[in-house]
């Protein structure tokens, strides 16, 4: 359920709201939108009945059931999309598309300070790179660790973009937060609900991608699990799903940026790169993204991809980078949005 305050109702009047839907046995949520908040009630559907007796109560104007499944994730508690504020300057959800650029893994100082001015040259806001990598194989590179970690904030520090990359389990998620201004789930991560709850109680926005063969409905359920815990920064991302096809590493679902557009009010951006797995297609994708809805890109660029330790072929060069950026704003400008 989710109880809709009054327009200009006061602090006092939401906290009775709050306290009161605890007595009653649900967690309470506050949404914030731009004229009243909302209160997202969750716990037991079977006595979700008791919880319209709060529409008597000062500074409530109605409750309203949740139809979804995904409650807290749904257009049904918040109409508007959220935005996500990493700095003074970029925000995710807004009229700006936002471009997450970078390698696969970080591999040395030299190679992720290199990245980092190429990429921000180019016009990304903010800079990707993995320190903690899940891969297929247990004998690929597994990622620095810590000491990507420390390497990624001294190229936050040279370049002052926010940072982007993966927490693979909830032993590391502390550490990671620590270091990052955003948290990814990976792939095969999205469905670990236990490292999926461990992020919903750090305060640091979470990029979710979706999971190869993950429908719509259990990708939202994912990012309840999140939101669940308190944490409302979730900004969901397409990045290719498993078909029959092999022409491409999988198959860019783009339809699942309106389809998430019209059923979630968080931000959506897709990732090309993954979504391919080969450079050739990455900027026609890209494209096709921002003009389908999406609120970001993720990109891989890495200065020498044939060495690089993993996804090179996926990977862009910058000065290919720097060419699909220049193309990029006359699709964004297209789109009533801006790069």
């Amino acid at each position: 359920m989710i109880i809709v305050m009054k327009a200009g109702a006061g602090q006092q009047d939401r906290d009775e709201v709050l306290e009161r839907i605890k007595e009653l046995g649900y967690q309470p949520h506050v949404i914030h939108g731009t004229t009243r908040d909302v209160i997202g009630a969750i716990g037991d559907e079977r006595g979700k009945l008791v919880l319209h007796s709060l529409e008597s109560m000062h500074g409530v104007e109605n409750v309203v059931p949740i139809l979804k499944p995904y409650k807290l994730a749904s257009r049904e508690v918040k109409r508007e999309t959220t935005l996500i504020r990493l700095s003074d300057t970029v925000a995710i959800g807004g009229d700006e598309i936002i471009v997450m650029a970078g390698p696969c893994s970080v591999e040395s100082e030299a190679q992720i300070l290199e990245c980092a001015v190429a990429v921000k040259a180019a016009g990304a806001q903010v800079l990707r790179g993995g320190a903690f990598k899940p891969r297929t194989s247990p004998y690929s590179f597994q990622g620095m660790e810590e000491e990507g970690l420390k390497l990624l904030a001294k190229a936050r520090e040279l370049t002052g973009l926010p940072i982007v990359t993966e927490v693979i389990n909830p032993e590391t998620a502390e550490l990671v937060a620590e270091y990052s201004d955003i948290l990814q789930i990976g792939a095969r991560n999205s469905q670990n609900f236990a490292l999926l709850k461990k992020v919903g109680q750090l305060k640091r926005p979470v990029l979710l991608k979706r999971g190869m063969a993950m429908t719509i409905q259990e990708f939202l359920m994912s990012a309840e699990y999140i939101l669940s815990e308190g944490n409302q920064q979730v900004i969901l991302c397409e990045r290719g799903i498993r078909t029959f096809e092999t022409a491409t590493r999988n198959t860019l679902d783009l339809s699942a940026i309106p389809v998430l557009r019209g059923m979630t009010h968080l931000p959506v951006i897709a990732d090309p790169s993954h979504g391919t797995g080969n450079y050739h297609y990455v900027a026609p994708m890209a494209y096709a993204a921002v003009a389908a809805g999406a609120d970001g890109l993720m990109i891989e660029v890495h200065p020498d991809p044939e060495r690089a330790t993993s996804d090179g072929p996926q990977s862009l060069k910058p000065s290919k980078f720097t060419a699909m950026m220049t193309t990029l704003r006359k699709f964004a400008e297209a789109a009533d949005r801006k790069l």
